[in-house]
């Protein structure tokens, strides 16, 4: 789970008129190949998902050649049965969270200035890491009375429905997204669509997303499900996976338990710092629709857990001193995403309590900062997601090269989410931008890229 910061490195000042976004009713041009892009990434994406969640379970690659024709020759024996389980666990599964989000306690915080209305935000409820852990609550509440001694193996049991009906839920989403932009709000306003939902194709709208922030009510469904049913069920099919382990093999093995550490962090992170996602270009420029949605509830859930998906059945034959030597890996990842977010975010809540940093005065009126870990790339946060990312998955071995696709997938959408924001703040800040990259001239990795 990543998502970029917009502007990363740019302290929060006081909007006027002369700030809003470079263009609120436009269409630019078309990303991910367009029209076409977007068929055949909406056609293709469902069958990556059901591709990579089969082929992690097989403990080599040639195992996977082997295998292939029968799985394909199985593959739509009683789906209809299974799809519509699916729909109705995944469905209250996304009512539990929603719930969780409106009844727990939690702050209200405004959003980033709304594009057509700089002098306007949005509040948003924040208590997404209490949902984490009452989730984790009733989850081992449940395993424990389960008079089956199952409990939460049932998530591998009954996986093949979850990734159906998770597939089911955000197309439905989607449709429903698509057609209430064309409504106007409850007040009798028009929606605000986002730049990326205008253009000449229905179809393209409908991949990117018109509505900028769907809402029922003060819920906000974008939000929502940017963070907790996505992440928390990605902590949650881990969890299922080293459960099935224990079953099968009566006890849990150190790369399955680190594993289930790590990303069990990385996600409670993620939702313990939630607030600082509602300045990230998902939230801010991108419109709701099936890129997002299938993303956040299946891509997430269903892709991220592959190094559990493999471990619950293979084990990678690794040395305790190999495990610790990966875990140091993770340690270094997460020193530099964690490390580079807070400063980013701490000196845009705060920047006289940065006296001493390096930064860029721009013609906007605001500070782009060119010091600490911003002065080595202008992305290093990503950098540091990559390292976590490659850690998980060696904790699988080389056997069946599939379980190493989360890094090399990651990798690749940061370095293209990095070159669009690149291009973003270039329109933004014209030539101050030129300045800052020859001043912080890596865009990922120090010294080399």
């Amino acid at each position: 789970m990543s998502t970029p910061e917009r502007p990363s490195i740019d302290t929060k000042s006081p909007v006027k008129p002369s700030d809003e976004p470079v263009s609120k009713t436009k269409f630019h041009e078309y990303e991910f190949g367009g029209p076409i892009g977007a068929w055949g990434m909406m056609l293709g994406l469902p069958v990556g998902v059901y591709a990579l969640s089969w082929a992690a379970s097989k403990p080599s690659l040639p195992d996977v050649l082997a295998s292939l024709r029968p799985a394909l020759s199985r593959m739509l024996e009683g789906q209809g049965a299974v799809a519509s389980t699916g729909l109705l666990v995944f469905s209250a599964w996304m009512g539990f969270q929603a719930v969780l989000e409106r009844l727990l306690p939690g702050k209200d915080v405004e959003g980033c200035p709304l594009p057509q209305e700089p002098t306007a935000r949005l509040e948003y409820r924040i208590n997404g890491h209490k949902a984490f852990w009452v989730t984790a609550l009733a989850a081992a509440l449940l395993h424990l009375k389960n008079p089956s001694g199952q409990g939460l193996s049932r998530i591998y049991d009954m996986y093949p429905q979850l990734r159906h009906g998770s597939i089911a839920f955000a197309a439905l989403l989607s449709v429903y997204l698509y057609v209430s932009s064309f409504f106007k709000t409850a007040k009798g306003k028009k929606k605000l669509i986002a730049d990326g939902g205008q253009s000449p194709s229905k179809v393209y709208n409908f991949f990117m997303g018109r509505e900028l922030n769907p809402r029922l009510g003060s819920f906000d469904l974008k939000v929502f499900c940017e963070l907790r049913p996505g992440l928390i069920g990605w902590s949650l099919i881990n969890a299922g996976m080293a459960a099935k382990q224990f079953q099968r093999t009566g006890g849990v093995s150190l790369p399955m338990l680190l594993v289930n550490a790590f990303q069990g962090l990385y996600v409670w992170d993620a939702l313990y710092f939630e607030q600082s996602i509602l300045s990230t270009m998902d939230i801010t420029t991108e419109g709701f629709g099936y890129m997002l949605a299938f993303g956040d509830l299946v891509w997430v859930p269903f892709v991220y857990s592959l190094q559990s998906r493999f471990l619950a059945e293979h084990d990678p034959g690794m040395s305790k001193a190999a495990c610790l030597a990966v875990a140091a890996l993770n340690a270094l990842g997460y020193y530099i995403f964690r490390g580079s977010n807070l400063e980013k975010d701490q000196f845009r809540r705060d920047p006289a309590a940065f006296p001493n940093k390096k930064t860029l005065k721009t013609k906007r009126g605001t500070n782009l900062i060119v010091d600490g870990w911003w002065g080595m790339a202008r992305k290093i946060n990503y950098t540091g997601d990559i390292v976590m990312a490659t850690a998980w998955s060696l904790y699988c071995g080389v056997k069946n090269p599939l379980t190493l696709f989360y890094p090399a997938y990651l990798a690749g959408l940061l370095y293209h989410r990095a070159l669009r924001d690149d291009a973003f703040c270039q329109e933004k800040y014209g030539s101050d931008w030129d300045e800052y990259k020859k001043q912080v001239p890596y865009l990922l990795i120090p010294g080399l890229l």
